[in-house]
């Protein structure tokens, strides 16, 4: 089975949680912006939560798909249709015959993502299908979907397989089928803020440039991507000048060059920063900085290490119930 390009979108590629454990050689880490789309995405169909999808952004492609395949959307609601009828989303999706799979108007998010039962039939490179397409390696021929690219499908697991014998028997005169029920994505809290922990050099700072960062909103520049958010409306400076030597940074750290408008790291980040950085977003609440688009605004709210280490527990033990009422469903 395959998936066939008739129209890429404006950034559709393949990526996965990353490429970890090579940025001690200079190797960034890349996968999935909201990884925790991707993971909940991979649990609908059945597979591993690193398998690989495809991430969409803002403007989404049209895709044929074979008869007898298994999917599930996530992330952004990029008003996907089937054979031109709405799809819902974070539910399994089963084909019954060959369709052409359309994302329109985007009407919350930025980031969707494509996952399949088996997943993409993508060789990995350093452990990873994911793209990073400034170096043009992993995913599809390292870099973004193109017009007529086929992608072929693995072979399916035997809980994906469950799956699709469960949705098959169902609605048997309609194109897809898909459960009555779905999957919620646990935020833990509300979305008005974006949680951070203080970084190394966050008393650098200047006390009002403390309190600006708290109490005022950062507007997302157009110049973000994938390897960083550009902040801007309220700039940083530090007490004195400071000379830094190169420090590693992590997906969620806030450095903040000399222009004084900081900069959110995000999956294609470097691998060492040598800017001061201010603070770095909780883990659990990265997924809410990259479905933000460019020109809308985050505003910060600071929380202690150990209540961020609270927060992920949580959400792990969530996801991993997720995993568990999949597999009651069926």
């Amino acid at each position: 089975m395959s998936i066939t390009v008739l129209k890429p979108g404006l950034l559709t590629n393949i990526q996965d949680l990353g490429r970890t454990g090579y940025q001690k050689h200079g190797i960034i880490v890349s996968g999935a912006m909201d990884s925790y789309s991707l993971r909940i995405a991979n649990i609908l169909v059945g597979n591993e939560e690193n398998e690989a999808a495809i991430e969409i952004t803002l403007l989404g492609p049209s895709l044929i798909i074979e008869e007898g395949t298994l999917i599930s959307i996530t992330g952004a609601n990029l008003s996907p249709t089937i054979d031109g009828k709405a799809v819902p989303m974070y539910r399994p999706i089963y084909l019954r015959k060959k369709s052409i799979l359309k994302f329109g108007r985007c009407k919350s998010g930025c980031r969707a993502y494509l996952a399949v039962a088996g997943g993409y039939k993508i060789p990995k490179v350093m452990e990873s299908k994911s793209t990073y397409i400034r170096a043009g390696i992993g995913g599809f021929k390292g870099r973004a979907l193109k017009k007529n690219d086929v992608i072929e499908l693995n072979l399916r697991s035997g809980l994906s397989k469950k799956i699709e014998a469960y949705l098959s028997s169902k609605n048997l005169g309609s194109a897809f089928t898909y459960p009555s029920w779905f999957l919620e994505r646990k935020n833990c809290d509300s979305d008005d803020f974006i949680r951070v922990i203080h970084e190394r050099q966050f008393n650098e700072f200047t006390w009002e440039s403390q309190e600006n960062f708290f109490n005022n909103k950062f507007g997302i520049s157009t110049q973000s991507d994938r390897m960083g958010y550009r902040l801007g409306g309220n700039e940083l400076k530090l007490k004195s000048q400071l000379e830094m030597i190169s420090e590693p940074v992590s997906f969620g750290t806030i450095q903040v060059p000399p222009d004084g408008n900081p900069i959110i790291l995000l999956a294609d980040r470097q691998t060492t920063g040598g800017y001061p950085k201010i603070a770095k977003v909780a883990d659990v609440d990265i997924h809410k900085v990259v479905q933000k688009k460019p020109g809308e605004f985050l505003k910060f709210k600071e929380i202690s290490l150990e209540a961020a280490e609270r927060l992920y527990i949580e959400r792990e033990r969530y996801i991993k119930n997720l995993k568990v009422a999949v597999s009651l469903k069926i």
